[in-house]
């Protein structure tokens, strides 16, 4: 039952988001079009509930050519794009995800969705991470982001993936927006 409420919610916030968030997108598109040369979304694959690959749409924020898999450390990455800064310091990146809730490949909350190199690397308890659907927030969002280290970043995830329950995805909610304004945590610990 809590499955179902979860997906009913998921597709209602994400239908919802995405009628409001339609003019910043065009906005958005607009000027990643005239800011650099390129497709406008970044798809990537990704791996999430089950093991199972999907691709995940995001903004594209880096110039054409750049290494995607180079973890970006610094808010003066020279790979990323004026307006891919804004689109990241701001999370707007990510919005186009909520076609992959839609789509059912992930969820609102949830873990951030792996990477297929690295699922190759998880120990066995870091398939934990793989129980839930991966989400746009989620307990690691809220506990320090990308400022922590990879290690503890599966750690939280995999706690959360053991310990899920819609009590802990509306902890995590309204937790959300006051991380995002602090904009901390955007770039990974080194």
């Amino acid at each position: 039952m809590q499955l179902l409420v979860k997906r009913i919610f998921d597709v209602f916030v994400a239908l919802l988001s995405m009628v409001l968030l339609f003019p910043l997108w065009l906005i958005i598109i607009i000027a990643i079009k005239f800011s650099s040369s390129g497709p406008i979304l970044y798809m990537h694959k990704r791996v999430g509930k089950g093991n199972k690959e999907f691709i995940c749409f995001k903004f594209r924020t880096m110039y054409i050519g750049a290494d995607p898999h180079t973890l970006a450390d610094s808010s003066k990455d020279e790979r990323i794009t004026k307006v891919g800064r804004v689109l990241r310091e701001s999370s707007l990146d990510e919005t186009p995800q909520l076609i992959n809730v839609l789509l059912g490949h992930m969820s609102i909350v949830g873990p951030r969705p792996a990477i297929p190199s690295q699922v190759e690397k998880f120990s066995k308890k870091n398939f934990d991470k793989l129980l839930v659907k991966p989400g746009l927030t989620g307990w690691t969002q809220i506990n320090g982001r990308n400022a922590v280290s990879y290690e503890k970043r599966m750690e939280l995830d995999c706690w959360y993936a053991r310990n899920w329950s819609l009590f802990l995805d509306f902890k995590i909610i309204l937790k959300t927006p006051f991380i995002l304004f602090k904009q901390e945590g955007i770039y990974n610990a080194k």
